[in-house]
């Protein structure tokens, strides 16, 4: 299995060939076309409009505004495209908004993969009573 994104010789990020400044000349249709099958059907079914108002603030905003004040967010199926890079979305995951930092890396990827909504369960020590032959141990 090959990987979508490596880095070139120098450490530079490169993406199916693209290097970060290219990739993010590019118009939304021809970015598309280098997406994973799903995120590139997504992308060309057309966005709703609530993707469309995050892409729109995106490109609008800078690195340093979104480090203080994150792009909020509850679409966790949004695409994460090359604009995006650098800037701080707060992604809403069920119980409160959490931040993510948008790396190069993750590219191709949705917002939604990056904050987990489900917590770790810890389990303790069976209890009398938990289980069967729980019932038949000594008390003393």
């Amino acid at each position: 299995m090959s990987t979508e994104y490596r880095t070139g010789r120098e450490g530079e990020f490169t993406y199916r060939g693209y290097d970060l400044d290219e990739l993010q000349e590019m118009s939304l249709d021809e970015v598309a076309e280098l997406l994973p099958a799903r995120q590139r059907r997504t992308i060309t079914r057309g966005l709703s409009d609530d993707h469309q108002k995050v892409l729109e603030e995106a490109r609008e905003s800078t690195p340093e505004e979104t480090a203080n004040d994150p792009i909020r967010t509850h679409l966790r199926d949004m695409p994460v495209l090359p604009d995006f890079v650098g800037l701080t979305f707060a992604v809403y995951t069920g119980q409160e908004f959490e931040r993510v930092e948008i790396q190069p890396e993750m590219i191709g990827h949705y917002l939604g993969e990056f904050q987990l909504t489900r917590n770790s369960v810890e389990h303790g020590q069976a209890g009398i009573g938990a289980t069967r032959s729980s019932k038949f141990v000594p008390l003393k």
